[in-house]
């Protein structure tokens, strides 16, 4: 187990919650290793646990029937998996997936939706971070829509490596093309480019971000709409 994935803190969504309710909350977290592609939510299945990641990358995808797939957000250590538990439904249909491996802490379903009722603190924040999730799901579907792989990848590098502790990532292009819901060479040919550039070191599956300046500049403008959103409702300046 790793020093950085020991506290319940290094969530953003836990560690602005009152003192009040941590006290009810942190005893009922269980810390958890996540593996790279571990499922935790199955698409229309029960919930039956939330996950607040720390150092871990967690990716909703929807799957279609001829077995593709494509990300529709991703999750780290500024929120949890699982909110549609507190939104009315008990299942979803996205699959949640780890697309980088770490630690995350679980919570019972049924515990987070007896806070979410019952603590009005706990409601703001979820329903805030519900308002973020739901800008990078509308910006990831304009993005696919308007921009080019090359800015795309740019874009779920930036998201990732915000999620992260380092400049690091161990992903296959494979599976990067699975996430951004396009073909294997597409991706390819743009990682080449960053490297070409020296925006970023790829070999046999890990990523180095070498340029994150640069990585900004050449993104389209959906990583800063995104980033700006999630920092805003994350703050801990919350009024309630």
């Amino acid at each position: 187990m790793t020093e950085t994935a020991t506290s319940p803190d290094q969530n953003r969504l836990l560690a602005a919650m009152p003192d009040s309710a941590k006290k009810r909350i942190f005893p009922q977290l269980k810390l958890v290793e996540l593996k790279l592609g571990d499922v935790i939510h199955e698409s229309g299945q029960s919930i039956e646990f939330v996950y607040f990641p720390t150092n871990c990358i967690i990716s909703l995808l929807y799957v279609m029937i001829n077995g593709s797939s494509a990300e529709i957000s991703v999750v780290g250590n500024e929120g949890m998996a699982g909110i549609s538990v507190v939104m009315g439904g008990d299942s979803s249909p996205s699959r949640t997936v780890v697309q980088s491996r770490g630690f995350a802490y679980r919570m019972s379903s049924a515990d987070l939706k007896a806070e979410f009722n019952n603590t009005p603190e706990i409601r703001v924040l979820t329903l805030r971070y519900t308002q973020a999730l739901i800008t990078q799901m509308s910006q990831t579907a304009v993005c696919n829509r308007h921009h080019s792989i090359d800015q795309q990848l740019c874009r779920w590098l930036l998201l990732s490596l915000d999620r992260l502790p380092g400049n690091e990532l161990t992903m296959t292009q494979e599976l990067i093309a699975n996430m951004l819901g396009v073909r294997r060479e597409g991706v390819t040919e743009a990682a080449g480019k960053l490297q070409k550039l020296g925006v970023i070191e790829y070999h046999r599956g890990h990523i180095t971000v070498a340029d994150r300046s640069k990585l900004e500049a050449l993104s389209c403008e959906c990583y800063g709409v995104v980033k700006r959103e999630t920092d805003r409702l994350a703050s801990h300046n919350i009024s309630y």
